[in-house]
């Protein structure tokens, strides 16, 4: 535990050193609608850019998308905050600026663990699972693992394994239907195969929102020729 403050601060430090050494480290503001100061990283632009074009940006922008607050959920350990920090600076890169949720970011100060980490879950699109021998022996990670997959039982892309340090006769039986990422050796493909997982899977509920768009309008098309025909024969 003492290890895991320790990260904290040193974390807050990272993400704010112009800070007050009086101020509390574990501590930082929280408004109602959970709005959050973006984890960003300078080089990432450099090392981790995705070839896109603007119209790239439209094709995830929809309503079904803004239903939930967040894009994707990171869990992890408390080990692995290095990496999840990583991460989310590259997801969060500009153009796509991809919403995400860090557990020692974005929780509410005071709030309860299981509660946090159940909004979490309800209010994200997809959940990315840093799996290591660590997260299968911490409950909280394992309890995120049961959400995430009660939440979409069927392999539909929002369930995103990453396995890191873990052979695959040690993955937890539940994501074996599940194709995973395994960044073993090359972390930063790794990071552009989940950004790619992440974007497939919005674009796919924008598409899917603009055909029921269409259908819909296409319905209301066909009901007032109906009437009129209707109303000229009478």
């Amino acid at each position: 535990m003492a290890r895991f403050f320790k990260r904290l601060i040193d974390f807050k430090k990272k993400r704010n050193p112009n800070a007050c050494p009086g101020s509390n480290p574990c501590c930082s503001t929280q408004t109602s609608d959970r709005t959050k100061s973006p984890c960003r990283d300078p080089r990432s632009s450099r090392t981790h850019s995705l070839p896109v074009t603007p119209s790239s940006t439209q094709r995830i922008d929809s309503s079904a998308r803004r239903s939930k607050e967040y894009d994707v959920c990171v869990c992890h350990t408390e080990d692995d905050i290095t990496y999840a920090q990583d991460l989310v600076s590259f997801l969060e890169l500009h153009p796509h600026s991809l919403r995400c949720f860090l557990q020692l970011r974005d929780s509410a100060p005071g709030g309860a663990v299981c509660t946090e980490l159940y909004h979490a879950v309800r209010e994200s699109h997809c959940w990315v699972l840093v799996i290591t021998p660590s997260f299968l022996k911490d409950p909280w990670c394992c309890y995120q693992m049961q959400q995430a997959l009660s939440e979409s039982p069927a392999a539909n892309g929002r369930v995103i394994p990453v396995r890191k340090q873990l052979e695959r006769k040690d993955y937890p039986p539940e994501l074996r239907f599940v194709f995973g990422i395994d960044v073993r050796q090359d972390k930063e493909n790794g990071f552009q195969k989940i950004k790619h997982a992440v974007l497939y899977y919005l674009e796919e509920l924008s598409r899917k929102e603009q055909e029921h768009r269409e259908s819909a309008q296409g319905d209301n098309v066909d009901e007032a020729s109906k009437t009129l025909d209707m109303s000229g024969s009478s």
